[in-house]
């Protein structure tokens, strides 16, 4: 029960009831909502302003978690990279160096991944550059992995071929039972016998008599058969396949035609005098993907260790060439 409020009269000097009228009352009940309402909206107001509404609290949570995941993310993609460029190394410097294969052009491995625009959705958000990297950097070892896994598929068919491949490679010397000593002249720069300067010199020079049979050093295809009077003379070109060919040069006989096939070992020629030449000798080159390269690096079926140290050391001694 409520309790009765007096007040006290100063004309009849006695204490009254207080009584309130209804227009009083719905005053008063009006000024505690509006007051009541103001408070809280202030109230509302601090809280949101200073400490975020539930809601925003949750997002801020959850885009703080977002962001940590992101980070993880970028870090993993990160490490994934590593060892991809780890994969690529050892394909083009072992994998494809044991067989004999170019290396893949890194303009190839790190090849665009298409046209910029495909991010631009991303775009206009507060972490929309952390978001956009990240799909970029995915969208790269997409490319790349694409890219190795071709690669290994060409390895893999290599390592299928190696027995046929090592058969081509040109692995013993054109003539049977050389003494390292009866190579004349040596692959690089040497003096010209006719001009007397130092030219280079792209072969090897082994010095025989006229009519020693010379041997086909690993099997192919005979691509080239020449008569001439002047520079290589008489000469033979053989095509090994993976990137190989041999020259033989100042021959005095071709036994073979342009588009027979030849076996390691088959005889194929004779040692001649024929064009550029200052005595009798065999001119041999080994030239890959259209490079001469030394063609001692290629007798390792016919040299032992020390013999190969021999020739070697020969190679380095001045000489002079027989062409």
């Amino acid at each position: 029960m409520a309790k009765k409020k007096f007040i006290f009269n100063s004309q009849t000097l006695d204490y009254e009831e207080y009584k309130t009228t209804w227009k009083q009352r719905l005053v008063r009940f009006f000024t505690f909502i509006i007051a009541a309402g103001l408070f809280g909206s202030g109230i509302y107001y601090l809280i949101t302003e200073f400490a975020g509404s539930p809601k925003e609290i949750f997002q801020e949570r959850e885009i703080e978690f977002l962001k940590l995941q992101y980070e993880i993310m970028n870090d993993k993609i990160d490490k994934i990279d590593a060892l991809m460029t780890e994969m690529q190394d050892r394909d083009n410097n072992i994998y494809r160096v044991i067989f004999e294969a170019e290396p893949i052009p890194s303009s190839i491995r790190k090849a665009g991944y298409g046209d910029a625009s495909r991010y631009e959705v991303l775009n206009g958000y507060e972490n929309s550059e952390m978001v956009s990297n990240i799909a970029k950097k995915i969208d790269i070892l997409e490319s790349q992995l694409y890219v190795q896994s071709k690669s290994f598929d060409d390895v893999y068919k290599m390592a299928i071929n190696k027995k046929e491949m090592l058969g081509c490679i040109p692995a013993i010397m054109p003539l049977k039972n050389v003494d390292v000593t009866r190579i004349s002249s040596h692959y690089g720069y040497r003096t010209d016998p006719f001009y007397k300067v130092q030219k280079f010199h792209g072969g090897i020079d082994f010095s025989a008599p006229i009519g020693t049979p010379i041997y086909c050093p690993g099997d192919g295809k005979v691509v080239k058969v020449e008569k001439a009077k002047s520079g290589y003379g008489n000469f033979i070109i053989i095509d090994h396949g993976y990137g190989y060919k041999t020259r033989y040069a100042h021959i005095n006989k071709s036994l073979v035609r342009v588009g027979q096939k030849v076996k390691r070992g088959e005889e194929i020629a004779h040692v001649g005098n024929s064009g550029k030449s200052t005595a009798p000798h065999l001119h041999y080159e080994v030239i890959k993907n259209g490079k001469n390269v030394n063609p001692i690096n290629f007798f390792f079926n016919d040299l032992t260790p020390q013999e190969y140290d021999k020739i070697l050391e020969l190679s380095e001694l001045p000489s002079q060439t027989m062409d």
